[in-house]
């Protein structure tokens, strides 16, 4: 009988899954809330699936609206299942949606701990913060909830994940949202996206290149007609070995600075790890024409041009 029950558990969050894709949000609410009742009533302990199933009737709730019993789903599934990205994101959603910033700005900032390329994500921090700067003042992040810190076991399980999942949820950073790319900066959002950079610059310092990515992702978001922070965030990915994501903030550093060394540099370095050795070489021949005695550049054309050997 036990196997048999679970086969329908699976079968039932199936068919939910399909009613969630066609919009039918209220039948698939009730098919997940079916599935949460025949697996509670199997007795069997599969944390896992109840908590899959709670952050997708979540989902349904915040589709629909009905913010309050999103939270609480979430909140069910993430004390089943600690710090999953789904129910995170949902929950911040719909702690945005109350205009509860601090919470949502929590739910986001611990989405970025588990996976800094969460798109997702580093907008919600991007909005939060200017909320957040607005309502609370300069002081904000003195007045926020404590930020769970989240375990190295947390990061591996998302890791370990299958790809589809990750392709779900993540995107590159380097693509900022087309209102940010099309919005012209006021002085107030330039002001905001010095200060957001300096603080970058200093976690890099201090060898913090995961919370300088999300330093810089927000500097961004004020303003992204300064290409030094591009090409420092490339650093920070650079030294994460995220090179795909080094070449597209190069890219982006260089089509505001064509003579930026440094992002002609660092893209050089990404296309040999990615063992484009064509790429590289172009670009430290455009960085030599700049700086022709540039001595690491040097180097780095001799390495690659060993590596065609």
């Amino acid at each position: 009988m036990g196997p048999k029950l679970r086969e329908s558990v699976k079968g039932l969050r199936t068919a939910g899954n399909e009613r969630f894709r066609t919009g039918q949000y209220a039948e698939a609410s009730a098919l997940y809330s079916r599935a949460l009742q025949m697996l509670q009533a199997e007795g069997s302990s599969d944390p896992e699936e109840e908590s899959v199933l709670y952050s997708n009737r979540a989902a349904c709730h915040l589709k629909d609206g009905n913010i309050r019993d999103c939270i609480k789903d979430c909140t069910l599934a993430l004390a089943l299942v600690p710090f999953g990205i789904k129910p995170l994101l949902r929950r911040a959603s719909a702690f945005e949606a109350l205009e509860k910033y601090p919470l949502a700005y929590v739910d986001y900032k611990t989405v970025l701990q588990i996976d800094n390329s969460v798109t997702s994500a580093l907008e919600g921090i991007n909005r939060m913060t200017r909320a957040l700067m607005d309502s609370l003042g300069p002081k904000w992040r003195l007045k926020l909830p404590s930020i769970p810190s989240v375990p190295v076991s947390a990061q591996k399980r998302w890791n370990s994940l299958p790809s589809e999942n990750h392709k779900e949820i993540t995107k590159s950073t380097s693509k900022e949202t087309t209102t940010t790319k099309n919005r012209v900066p006021s002085a107030g959002d330039v002001e905001r996206a010095i200060v957001l950079k300096e603080e970058g610059n200093e976690l890099v310092k201090k060898g913090n290149h995961k919370k300088a990515i999300e330093k810089y992702s927000e500097s961004l978001f004020f303003s992204n007609l300064d290409s030094a922070t591009y090409s420092n965030r490339a650093l920070c990915f650079l030294v994460l070995k995220q090179y795909k994501e080094v070449v597209k903030d190069c890219t982006e550093a260089l089509k505001l600075d064509g003579r930026n060394v440094k992002a002609f540099y660092r893209r050089a370095q990404a296309y040999k790890a990615l063992k484009d050795y064509k790429s590289s070489l172009a670009d430290i021949s455009s960085l030599l024409q700049i700086e022709p005695r540039n001595g690491p550049a040097q180097k780095l054309q001799q390495e690659v041009n060993k590596s065609l050997i």
